[in-house]
């Protein structure tokens, strides 16, 4: 237990010393490993951790499921999302915010990323919700907190490396999201609805869009539609893999950017900015592997299930008491650098209190989620600070707030009743 609070401590101290994330926990786990082991044994455990994620195939899902979203952003799939949304939605009150949470979900969906999401959608969805009179409040807060359904919706890169972390079919990770990613989408509307109602001047009602312009807004969308239903419906449906599902995305994605007549320079600067993103990802999990062994060696989870057991606490508090720490530290940590801390400590937990693996990958995105949002380090509202410089923090920090509460009920409704969440993973695929 020494051992691992030690490695802990030195972990944090490092990531808050700015060193990068990936660095941070494979130095800190070699060392670790050298330290109760020696430098033999801790070189072997290295390379055979840095071989084994390099060489695996479960891995291979992630560049191309990077290189799939990529494709799409790049073929300028952002403001179609965004048209179409609005088209439908924005003649309403409060309609033109909730477009730009639909929008952010299914763009936040095919790239993965939530400060993608929110720069991609803030820089076309701030400016347009001025014009029609909406606050910097709300539509500052809305792209924020829209963002963050990127994580959640599937395919999402976060669930994807839950899953070959975790060993937890990314299948059945990718199913469980979609309930509770149409409840985020639900309640953050009804905020919008809540501060419609309570302040009509700070979201006023957009212009009805004809049919005509319905039908132009779906056929610039209804590939990426239609990818979706491909990819997502092949694995629920048993006909290919996780992995051989990101091979079609990724075709089918190449095929688009080819129809949206995308340039060769663009094309490169795909196939460049994909690689980086890749490298990054696995430096991020053979460090977090290298860690794990670490702690893995110590013992610490299972002293601390121990400890649990013997002193009993409940399995609710315990679990209470987890989602707490991962609400403080996402505000914080990056979210994937947050998941890949604390996996190896906290799993191993949950497993051994009885928990299903892929309830918890859905609860632990969930608390990512509201951490990126949560006041007053968020992560979020930093990024939406940056397209908007001039709404002051504060501000965006009022406008937050609905979207804040909508999430922690999210969340306790998930808890409460986890079926909502295992029940298509288990219609699916048991």
């Amino acid at each position: 237990m020494l051992a691992a609070g030690i490695g802990f401590f030195c972990a944090f101290l490092l990531i808050f010393s700015r060193v990068p994330v990936a660095v941070a926990l494979a130095v800190v786990g070699f060392a670790g490993y050298w330290a109760l082991l020696g430098l033999p044994q801790a070189t072997t455990m290295a390379a055979l951790t840095v071989s084994g994620n390099t060489l695996s195939y479960s891995l291979s899902v992630i560049p191309l499921f990077v290189l799939m979203g990529n494709l799409i952003c790049g073929a300028g799939v952002s403001a179609d999302l965004y048209k179409a949304a609005e088209a439908f939605v924005g003649r309403y009150r409060g309609g033109l915010a909730m477009a730009t949470v639909g929008a952010s979900g299914g763009f936040a969906a095919v790239s993965g990323s939530s400060v993608a999401t929110a720069i991609t959608i803030g820089k076309i969805a701030i400016p347009s919700m001025r014009s029609y009179g909406y606050s910097d409040g709300l539509n500052t807060a809305t792209v924020a907190a829209g963002a963050t359904l990127g994580i959640l919706i599937p395919p999402s890169i976060i669930m994807v490396i839950y899953g070959v972390q975790t060993e937890t079919n990314i299948g059945m990770l990718f199913a469980a999201g979609i309930i509770p990613g149409l409840f985020g989408i639900l309640g953050y509307a009804l905020a919008i609805a809540w501060v419609s109602w309570r302040n009509p001047s700070a979201a006023p009602k957009g212009r009805t869009s004809t049919g005509a312009e319905k039908m132009a807004a779906l056929k610039r969308t209804w590939m990426v539609g239609a990818l979706f239903i491909l990819v997502l419906g092949g694995i629920y449906g048993g006909l290919f893999t996780a992995t051989e599902a990101g091979g079609i995305g990724a075709v089918g994605g190449f095929i688009i950017a080819l129809m949206r007549r995308v340039s060769l320079s663009q094309f490169l600067e795909i196939l460049r900015d994909s690689a980086h993103t890749t490298a990054i990802l696995f430096a991020l999990v053979i460090g977090a592997s290298i860690f794990g062994e670490f702690i893995n060696l110590t013992g610490a989870d299972k002293a601390v299930l121990a400890f649990i057991t013997e002193s009993g606490f409940s399995a609710t508090g315990t679990l209470l008491a987890i989602l707490l720490i991962y609400l403080l530290l996402g505000c914080v940590l990056e979210s994937l650098a947050m998941i890949l801390l604390t996996l190896p400590m906290f799993f191993p937990i949950i497993i051994g209190l009885g928990y299903d693996p892929v309830w918890f990958g859905i609860i632990v995105v969930m608390m990512v989620e509201l951490a990126l949002i949560t006041p007053p380090l968020g992560m979020n509202l930093f990024v939406v600070r940056a397209i908007a410089p001039e709404v002051p923090l504060a501000k965006i920090i009022r406008g937050i707030a609905p979207f804040v509460v909508a999430d922690i009920l999210r969340v306790g409704l998930m808890v409460l009743f986890p079926i909502i969440i295992t029940w298509l993973p288990d219609l699916l695929f048991k």
